[in-house]
């Protein structure tokens, strides 16, 4: 089953490099597969290309999704990592 969690970027910068790769390295400890939607966009948390071509700015709503035993905890860990603004702020 999927789960789905919906987020909204907050850090004045945007999800740049360093965020992304933090989005990366978080979903990568995870077995579930973790997909990131924005509009009709969508890819795979766990690439840090594929997480750089969201191009999310502050203010953008991405859909957090996960499938697997950890999907649960997954979207929690990330959700945090965003709400907490990747630690910059």
């Amino acid at each position: 089953m999927s789960l789905k969690r919906e987020v909204t970027i907050l850090n004045s910068q945007g999800m740049h490099a360093r965020p992304a790769m933090q989005v990366m390295k978080t979903s990568s400890r995870f077995q579930s597969t973790i997909k990131i939607h924005k509009g009709n966009q969508q890819v795979d948390a766990k690439s840090i290309m594929e997480v750089m071509t969201l191009e999310a700015v502050k203010g953008t709503v991405l859909t957090l999704e996960a499938d697997g035993v950890d999907a649960a905890e997954a979207l929690e860990a990330l959700e945090q990592l965003i709400k907490n603004k990747f630690d910059e702020e």
